[in-house]
């Protein structure tokens, strides 16, 4: 049996993200978030925004220029 659709609304997505709305719409519009328009609506599926949320995903190591480096405890000062 085929699943259904769960759909957001830009209110409901931008919560879900923890973003602004005008931030939710650049995603949109950039392309990197897909969306739908129903007439005057914009919907979302729940789905897309959660494949969203994982791509964005940071990996370790990748925030290393943030940070010094760490003394190792072995090293004499």
């Amino acid at each position: 049996m085929a699943q259904s659709v769960r759909w957001l609304s830009t209110k409901e997505a931008a919560a879900r993200l923890g973003v602004t709305l005008r931030s939710l719409y650049r995603f949109i519009d950039e392309g990197d978030l897909a969306a739908y328009r129903f007439g005057r609506v914009i919907r979302l599926k729940e789905v897309d925004v959660d494949g969203y949320i994982e791509s964005c995903r940071i990996e370790p190591g990748a925030l290393e220029h943030l940070h010094p480096p760490r003394k190792l405890d072995d090293e004499e000062p």
